[in-house]
């Protein structure tokens, strides 16, 4: 059975998911104001099985974005504020003495790790080693302590907010802890229109609740279609390349990389433009990837997987930038 075939047996959940994109924003616009193109992709990521990174200042209502979507799909929401002094055990869990029938035996506690959706919250806050508390529970899906494995509940996110890196008190996140988040969704200020209706509806009395929509067995359900849309080989070439010429000394890479990029963005970047490309064919109601849907994820998807040398710093060369130039030069 091929591919097509496949999806062309999941039909219902196809439709489901193709008329899916106004309801949830509906439901969401109930408690967040503006932000349509975080929510856009923040969707994808869910539909594609991708954690994601939301940078932004303090007071953006990152979080509240995060709470309202666990909501909407009904998932088992768990919160950790990273600071300073949070230890990796805070995070996945630790093993305590008990007393039992048969004597003192070591218990493991599950942290808050074990949900389907955590809220990393300033994950930037905390130093590196907290931060790798999390590489194989977003790769695996599992946590191992004291020799034993314990396997995550499925679907399971890693949605992390971030304060912008010049902040006091932030810590780089190593590039092996950036490169599995699937995008990096930048959450700016809101227009004075859209600040002027927050500062009125969180100033009195609303009880308005999202209603629950979906639940974790729908988003598994979801995902397995997302994975079966037809892709066209040449959709396929545009994606790697963008990734490929983003590396700096590539034969193929063009001048300005060579230039101002000092590690460009691994396979995994090809891989996640191609599946949320899927995921944003069937939120927009198409049953197969454009290159648009490419070159729309293009920034969530390398903007924290392109690092810049200090001479892009010093000539004031954004990593946006860069994007937008490596897009028209692989086209």
């Amino acid at each position: 059975m091929t591919s097509i075939d496949s999806f062309e047996q999941d039909k219902e959940t196809v439709e489901v998911l193709m008329h899916s994109k106004a309801k949830i924003k509906a439901e969401l616009a109930k408690v967040i104001v503006g932000m349509e193109e975080p929510i856009e992709q923040l969707l994808v990521s869910l539909f594609a099985g991708g954690h994601c990174l939301l940078t932004g200042a303090p007071g953006l209502a990152k979080t509240l974005l995060v709470n309202t979507v666990a909501d909407v799909f009904s998932l088992n929401f768990s919160r950790v504020q990273f600071t300073p002094d949070l230890m990796p055990s805070d995070v996945t869990g630790t093993e305590i003495l008990q007393e039992t029938d048969s004597g003192r035996q070591m218990k493991f506690v599950k942290g808050p790790i074990f949900a389907n959706m955590l809220l990393a919250d300033e994950i930037n806050r905390t130093p590196p080693k907290t931060q790798a508390a999390l590489l194989e529970a977003m790769q695996e899906h599992q946590v191992t302590a004291a020799g034993r494995v314990y396997k995550l509940e499925q679907p399971f996110y890693v949605l992390a907010t971030q304060n912008p890196i010049e902040m006091d008190g932030t810590y780089p996140l190593p590039e092996a802890q950036l490169d599995r988040f699937m995008f990096n969704v930048i959450i700016d200020y809101l227009p004075e229109a859209d600040e002027i209706a927050v500062v009125g509806k969180t100033t009195k009395t609303d009880d308005s609740k999202p209603e629950h929509l979906f639940s974790g067995a729908d988003l598994i359900r979801f995902q397995q279609v997302v994975r079966k849309v037809p892709v066209a080989e040449e959709i396929i070439r545009f994606a790697v390349r963008l990734a490929t010429h983003s590396r700096p000394k590539n034969p193929s890479s063009p001048d300005f990389v060579n230039q101002y990029v000092s590690w460009g963005a691994g396979l995994r970047a090809g891989q996640n433009l191609i599946l949320g490309g899927k995921a944003r064919a069937l939120l927009e109601g198409r049953s197969h990837v454009t290159r648009e849907d490419v070159i729309a994820l293009a920034p969530p998807v390398l903007r924290h997987r392109v690092l810049l040398n200090y001479r892009a710093e010093a000539d004031s060369v954004s990593v946006e930038e860069i994007i937008t130039k490596l897009i028209d030069h692989v086209k």
